[in-house]
């Protein structure tokens, strides 16, 4: 069988956004795209294209491959930048990227994708806002919503992690959690804990049970090969851009952290 790892190839030439407003962002990805040419487990592997008023533009993504992972590993998607006017939420994605091929082992026997940068169209060609977080993936018109929801068809993801700003005068984290409709997710455990979370003062919310989200990867859910989970983080707007980016990093490893005992235990606790 061809190994997972063959099926991205890293670019030499990563296509960056050309819109000014956030010269560190293009820095940052394109130093990380650079080292995704020389890491065995990371890929730099954009989407794409898709079109925006007839220009093409590009997805960016990277893949993550930790050790021992195969093609039964379980398989997670991160979103993030869902507004290009609010950068914190991709570059603490990106953060976490970052934290992972230096520890490639915190991922051992996972198969995980991340989006860090979903509103690229806004980002490239200086679009208007398009609350592409609220977006449902089965009709909206947006070509980066089209791009991920081929993306989840074709690679079946078990689970969605979104990483957005809180609503102005929200002063904790929120963790939401959703899932289909009608079937249960996969794994049907506890996803997070407070000792995850700790120290950080965090608020729970669980998604109606039996009610279909309106908006993100679960309103495609009944067509996808597995019924996948969807975890939400909602950092408050007022944190500083340390705090901010500290909390998601430290959230999002010990979530992979526990995830990855799921595996290892078959998903049985």
């Amino acid at each position: 069988m061809e190994p997972i790892s063959s099926r991205f190839t890293a670019i030499t030439h990563a296509p960056l956004p050309l819109a000014p407003p956030a010269n560190a962002w293009h820095a940052r990805i394109g130093a990380l795209y650079a080292r995704s040419q020389k890491d065995r487990a990371l890929f730099g592997s954009p989407l794409g294209p898709f079109h925006f008023d007839g220009q093409p533009g590009w997805l960016p993504r990277f893949v993550f491959f930790g050790p021992q992972a195969s093609d039964e590993s379980w398989r997670l998607a991160f979103l993030a930048g869902f507004d290009h006017r609010d950068l914190r939420p991709a570059q603490a994605l990106l953060g976490f990227v970052e934290r992972l091929a230096e520890h490639a082992e915190q991922g051992h026997g996972l198969n995980l994708a991340f989006f860090p940068l979903v509103d690229a169209a806004g980002l490239t060609f200086a679009a208007p806002p398009r609350h592409l977080a609220a977006a449902h993936w089965l009709h909206d018109s947006a070509p980066e919503i089209g791009l991920l929801e081929k993306d989840a068809r074709l690679r079946g993801y078990h689970g969605f992690v979104r990483i957005e700003t809180a609503a102005p005068g929200e002063d904790i984290l929120t963790i939401r959690v959703r899932e289909p409709a009608e079937k249960h997710p996969t794994p049907d455990v506890e996803l997070i804990s407070t000792e995850e979370i700790d120290p950080f003062p965090v608020r729970f919310e669980l998604g109606a049970r039996g009610v279909a989200p309106a908006d993100g990867p679960l309103t495609v859910a009944d067509d996808l090969p597995v019924q996948p989970f969807e975890l939400t983080l909602f950092v408050p707007s007022a944190w500083s851009d340390d705090l901010y980016h500290d909390a998601v990093s430290h959230i999002l490893a010990r979530f992979i952290r526990r995830y990855r005992a799921f595996q290892a235990f078959g998903g049985h606790l």
